[in-house]
């Protein structure tokens, strides 16, 4: 008789401990400039003007990058798979005005907020499903979703607005409240960023996302489901996507047909500013939070400094430009030291 076993899963060939340790200290050289390229800014700017760093100017600098740094946590995720996801600007247009709506008919605050999630997780499957089932370029399938959601959220919409007049005090109080200098919404973004920063780094199914976007057909042999895997970052991004939804309603207030429109390259350019790679398997979710928290913070500093805001789209893309340059000559020197490296291992080997 013969006995058929189950498949073993294999772990992918860890590469050397030097080679490992070069990389991450290539990344982290790259948040740690990111880091210092945003403080030089503020600090520069209260120089210019005494009132920019104010308790209230803090407090405005965080509320204004919550929304961001959610959903470049999310796309982050999908980036470091290989993958994007050019949707999540009408994912989270649409999630808040489904918040918008359930509110306004005397829902309870906590169910919307579940309700945007749910809804922007629901898309995030179709999203997953395409790319990963179907095997279309997630950069054809997203760009696809992203028109079509667009086009059901415009006829559901119309020339309908949601106002903070129509939603309850408790909930728009919340995107605003806080303790001291930090606002609840910043907050709460700073513990889903923590919480996908520890599953990506700590979790099987995190490390498996890098080993995804390192070598696609490496992670296949070596037993990680790829399929899964890519539905489960597709699925976190637009779960996240809906959840900012459901706050930037909180914070402003204020929903429309054209909300979330263009907010997915504004999204991109903070995930490749923050040092994620386009190319897959590098970068962490703290990169995208600083690369989000910088571009949010130009858009303040400007009219601080007298500059009109009408830069802040040229300089998002001249930044963006900046940061794949800078990935590309990243790639070419860790492989460069890579090589010298092995080189020298053989030679130590025949000495």
């Amino acid at each position: 008789m013969t006995v058929t076993a189950d498949p073993v899963r294999q772990e992918p060939a860890p590469r050397s401990l030097a080679s490992r340790r070069l990389v991450d200290r290539v990344f982290r050289a790259r948040e740690l400039a990111v880091a210092l390229v945003l403080v030089l800014m503020l600090g520069a700017t209260q120089l210019y003007n005494a009132e920019f760093l104010s308790e209230q100017g803090i407090k405005d600098l965080m509320l204004n990058a919550t929304i961001l740094v959610l959903v470049a946590v999310g796309q982050a995720v999908v980036v470091i798979t290989r993958n994007v996801d050019l949707s999540v600007g009408s994912v989270l247009g649409i999630s808040a005005f489904a918040a918008g709506v359930y509110l306004q008919d005397g829902g309870n605050p906590l169910v919307a907020v579940l309700l945007a999630v749910g809804l922007g997780a629901l898309l995030g499957v179709l999203n997953g499903a395409l790319v990963s089932l179907g095997k279309v370029p997630a950069l054809v399938v997203t760009l696809g979703t992203l028109y079509i959601v667009r086009g059901i959220d415009s006829i559901w919409v119309g020339s309908r607005q949601i106002t903070a007049d129509a939603l309850p005090a408790g909930f728009v109080d919340f995107g605003h409240d806080g303790i001291w200098v930090l606002p609840c919404l910043a907050l709460l973004a700073v513990a889903v960023l923590a919480g996908v920063a520890y599953y990506l780094r700590s979790y099987p199914g995190g490390r498996d996302l890098y080993a995804l976007g390192s070598s696609p057909e490496a992670a296949r042999l070596a037993g990680i489901p790829v399929r899964a895997r890519t539905m489960t970052a597709y699925v976190l991004c637009g779960a996240l996507a809906g959840l900012a939804g459901a706050l930037y309603l909180a914070r402003f207030g204020n929903v429309d047909s054209a909300t979330g429109s263009g907010y997915e390259l504004t999204v991109v350019s903070a995930v490749v500013v923050g040092g994620v790679a386009f190319t897959g398997g590098s970068g962490t979710v703290y990169g995208a939070a600083l690369g989000a928290l910088l571009l949010t913070s130009i858009n303040s500093v400007l009219p601080a400094i007298g500059v009109s805001s009408v830069w802040v789209t040229a300089i998002n893309g001249f930044l963006l430009l900046l940061a794949i340059a800078a990935d590309r000559i990243l790639a070419l020197r860790v492989a460069a030291g890579l090589r010298r490296k092995a080189a020298q291992m053989r030679s130590a080997r025949h000495a």
